[in-house]
């Protein structure tokens, strides 16, 4: 028999997030472990039912897969909710990536096809610990442990103030259905080895070991905002001018950490998307720019610090790994400060120009790739007679060299669809008459 109390603390621990409004309506993404199981009925026993659908990816990976959609099945009968199932196959490649992709994908899919509000997951605080102890190993800075957010875009995770091992005890008292995966105890992945080694030892030391590295983690995010919001007006009150250089007197007057974080939003600016840039790097900029004969400092995925004649200015050229997003249409992908967002509308609405791409579903498919600009692309911009090259479009619309390699250009089959507020392809655009188009829009994060 289900203990009521554990459903009421699990829906308790829901609406105490504040992530998801009493009305509401979204998706689900059940695996159907313990976490995933109690995010659902929390939701459940919070929203009702009805304002709540289930989603299970089978992929197919282990011979239990099927075992997990069937305890899913379990689950969400129980639950009086509807489950949808999505059968697929992963390339080759980093499988765990390629699944967290298409989980996320698929989930858009559906939010966007039902008009629902949100995407919820069963990210616990155990997750988050997990996540900034690999992160302490493998990546230095603030940002690297900031991952794993309570909110990113229209992702909720809703549970993230309960241990995992709390999630598990409120399911098993509910009676729910879960199942646990074997993969999960496999040395082999960094993920494991945190989980079963090095947590049980802090939590030795510290039993509150968890809630210390997320009230850490919160503190960092917070602290991180102020200390990024004083350098960009210490950048905005340097009188840095118009082609983003600054003098070395202007950074003299800054804070040590001030000045690192100044020079990095100047890079970022340049290269119009995250530069890392270490505290030893900006010491050596900083001595570069004190310095009469001056210097390079390369930081990275074509990034550059030019220091001379006392200023320092930053240069983009082609990143050396450039990133490459599937963009599920409909659904939406970041690439780099941009968000990418994909819809189906009935008839043909208008362009509106280059900034909004109005074009026929049949050609794209049922996913593009959004991508950097690389040499030799061509395209057929709309109205046009024949190619060009996409080098002679940025020249021709007078593109900044500086944002050429930041701005999304979406492919499909491996010809240009679409280069976001730059030109259209006529092969791709939608046909007039047409009962449906897809519409892409393009925008800055945070705009």
């Amino acid at each position: 028999m289900a203990d009521t109390t554990a459903l009421s603390l699990l829906a308790r621990v829901v609406r105490e997030s504040g992530l998801v409004a009493a009305g509401s309506r979204g998706v689900a993404l059940v695996s159907g472990g313990a976490d995933s199981t109690a995010a659902a009925a929390g939701l459940v026993h919070e929203l009702g039912g009805e304002r709540v659908v289930a989603l299970h990816l089978n992929y197919g990976l282990r011979p239990g897969s099927d075992g997990d959609q069937r305890t899913c099945e379990e689950l969400c009968e129980r639950l009086g909710i509807e489950l949808e199932v999505e059968r697929l196959r992963l390339g080759d490649g980093n499988v765990q990536a390629e699944a967290r992709r298409a989980r996320y994908a698929a989930a858009e899919r559906l939010r966007l096809a039902r008009g629902l509000d949100w995407i919820a997951t069963g990210h616990t605080r155990t997750d988050l610990a997990e996540t900034v102890l690999y992160r302490l190993a493998t990546s230095p800075g603030r940002r690297a442990l900031l991952g794993l957010r309570a909110r990113r875009g229209h992702v909720v995770r809703p549970i993230l103030s309960l241990e995992r091992a709390e999630a598990r005890r409120l399911v098993e008292e509910a009676d729910l259905a879960f199942a646990d995966d074997p993969t999960n105890a496999e040395p082999v992945f960094a993920r494991n080895r945190i989980r079963n080694e090095i947590l049980p030892v802090l939590h030795e030391i510290g039993p509150e070991a968890e809630a210390t590295i997320a009230e850490t983690q919160a503190e960092l995010a917070e602290e991180g905002e102020t200390l990024d919001r004083l350098a960009a007006n210490a950048l905005a009150e340097s009188g840095a001018d118009a082609a983003g250089a600054i003098g070395r007197d202007a950074l003299g007057e800054m804070e040590t950490a001030i000045r690192r974080l100044a020079l990095r939003l100047m890079a970022e600016r340049a290269a119009g998307g995250q530069v890392p840039l270490s505290r030893a790097r900006a010491a050596e900029i900083w001595r570069l720019v004190s310095e009469p004969e001056g210097g390079v400092v390369e930081l990275g995925g074509g990034v550059e610090a030019h220091a001379e004649h006392g200023h320092v200015r930053f240069t983009a050229g082609p990143r050396t790994e450039e990133p490459e997003e599937v963009l599920t249409v409909p659904g939406s992908c970041v690439f780099g400060t941009w968000e990418v967002r994909a819809e189906l509308e009935a008839g043909v609405p208008a362009a509106d120009g280059p900034d909004r791409a109005v074009l026929d579903p049949a050609a794209l498919g049922r996913s593009v790739l959004v991508r950097a600009w690389r040499d030799g692309d061509r395209m057929q911009p709309l109205g046009l007679d024949g190619t060009k090259s996409l080098q002679d479009l940025f020249t021709d619309r007078k593109v900044p060299r500086s944002l050429r390699h930041t701005l999304p250009v979406v492919a499909a089959n491996g010809r240009i669809v679409w280069i976001a507020g730059v030109a259209v392809s006529e092969e791709f655009a939608a046909k007039p008459g047409s009962s449906e188009s897809a519409v892409l829009r393009a925008s800055q994060a945070g705009t």
